[in-house]
C-alpha cells in the first residue's frame, strides 16, 4: 500500500512586498523564501545587493547554490563576470574571495546539499539591522 503525497500549490511573492535587510558581510539581501522551523527544506532564495567596492573572502558551505548575476560586474579570485552569467555551486564548495567595483545585484538560491546534507541558514547572517554587523571571524567562513 502506497502512502498519500501531499502536492503543495506553488508560492508567489514580488521583491517589492520585503524591505532590504543586512546581510553578514554588509550587503543587502532580500530573501524571499527561506528555511524555517515550519519548513526546515525551504531554500534561501531572493536578492544580493552590493555597493561599489563591496567584498567577501574566500570561504566554504555545506549547502548547494545558484546564482545569477543581473546587475554589474563581480570579481571571483581572478575573473570578472557581468549580467547573464550563471554560477553553480555543489556541495560542498568554496566561494572564491569576491570584489565588486561597480556594485550590483545578484539572484540567488540556496538549498539543502544532496550530498552532505547542509542547510543554508538565513537567522542571525542574512537578517541583520546595520548596526548589528560585526566583523566576520574565521570560524563564520565555515558554513
Amino acid at each position: 500500500m502506497s502512502k498519500e503525497i501531499t502536492h503543495y500549490a506553488p508560492e508567489f511573492k514580488h521583491v517589492s512586498e520585503m524591505e532590504w535587510e543586512m546581510g553578514r558581510f554588509m550587503n543587502k539581501t532580500k530573501f524571499l523564501f527561506h528555511p524555517n522551523p515550519d519548513r526546515p527544506t525551504e531554500p534561501n532564495a531572493g536578492i544580493l545587493k552590493y555597493e561599489p567596492g563591496a567584498s567577501f573572502p574566500l570561504h566554504k558551505h555545506d549547502f548547494a547554490q545558484v546564482w545569477y548575476i543581473l546587475e554589474g560586474e563581480f570579481q571571483f579570485g581572478d575573473k570578472i563576470y557581468k549580467p547573464g552569467t550563471f554560477a553553480f555551486m555543489p556541495d560542498p564548495h568554496f566561494e572564491y574571495e569576491m570584489k565588486t567595483e561597480t556594485g550590483g545585484k545578484i539572484i540567488f538560491l540556496q538549498y539543502p546539499g544532496p550530498t552532505t546534507g547542509g542547510k543554508p541558514i538565513y537567522a542571525g547572517r542574512m537578517n541583520q539591522k546595520a548596526g548589528d554587523v560585526k566583523a566576520y571571524v574565521p570560524a563564520d567562513l565555515e558554513h
